[in-house]
């Protein structure tokens, strides 16, 4: 792979000033002067709109005692999700517009990419068992509140936290294998894990693998458990007498 031997080459002739701690730079959305500010205000509002909704949501359902079901619980717990997952990356892009500096550590790529992969996977688990509930409300009307018990809401939570740690553990696991080079430009405002396999010195051919299966996995399962709920949903609308 001639691009790969080059990539090594470049690592060998720059292994001199290799210093203890590596960073990148974020090259962000574009590199116009006159276009910084118009990205500022876009992704400042889009951020505080992101904010304030989800937490007038938490608000409300945790302080209306009519809302304490369990189809308003998983929405509160997504509005959370959605906090941490729009905090992981607008905040640090912001912040590098306004001090013109698109400078972040190893380390603090690293520990974005986790929160950003974890946030991201607790989004879809949380949307399924959202289907899932809205199926067994629909479907099972008379039976719901039996199904869709405290213990059971808690369990599919907690769950939903689980796999999302698990989807993050490796994520982290295999980005910390892969060797850089100095002076590394990432061409987006975050760390994307895909962006920084391109960027890697070693053979990435197994974390390609592997990063596209879990992908797979944590992306697919929920959609696929997603389309049943509604579809099964669907069905039992279409069978009831007009």
């Amino acid at each position: 792979n001639p691009r790969l031997f080059y990539k090594r080459c470049l690592c060998f002739v720059e292994q001199q000033n290799i210093t203890g701690v590596l960073k990148f730079l974020l090259l962000g959305l574009s590199d116009d002067p006159e276009l910084q500010p118009l990205i500022f205000v876009f992704f400042m509002s889009m951020y505080l709109v992101t904010m304030l909704g989800n937490l007038l949501i938490f608000l409300a359902v945790s302080s209306d005692s009519h809302l304490h079901t369990p189809m308003y619980f998983f929405l509160s717990i997504l509005s959370m999700a959605d906090i941490g997952f729009t905090s992981t990356t607008i905040p640090k892009m912001i912040l590098d517009i306004q001090t013109h500096n698109r400078v972040i550590s190893y380390a603090g790529c690293l520990i974005q990419m986790s929160f950003y992969s974890f946030f991201g996977c607790l989004d879809s688990t949380l949307l399924t068992v959202m289907a899932y509930d809205r199926f067994v409300a629909i479907c099972y009307p008379l039976h719901y509140l039996v199904i869709m018990n405290p213990r059971l809401c808690s369990l599919l939570v907690l769950v939903s936290f689980l796999i999302s740690l698990l989807d993050t553990q490796l994520h982290c696991l295999l980005m910390s294998q892969l060797s850089f080079c100095t002076n590394v430009e990432i061409p987006h405002f975050f760390c994307d894990p895909a962006q920084l396999l391109k960027l890697a010195c070693n053979d990435t051919s197994t974390s390609e693998i592997v990063i596209y299966i879990i992908g797979v996995i944590s992306g697919g399962v929920p959609l696929s458990g997603i389309i049943f709920s509604y579809y099964k949903i669907v069905s039992s609308i279409l069978r009831v007498p007009s």
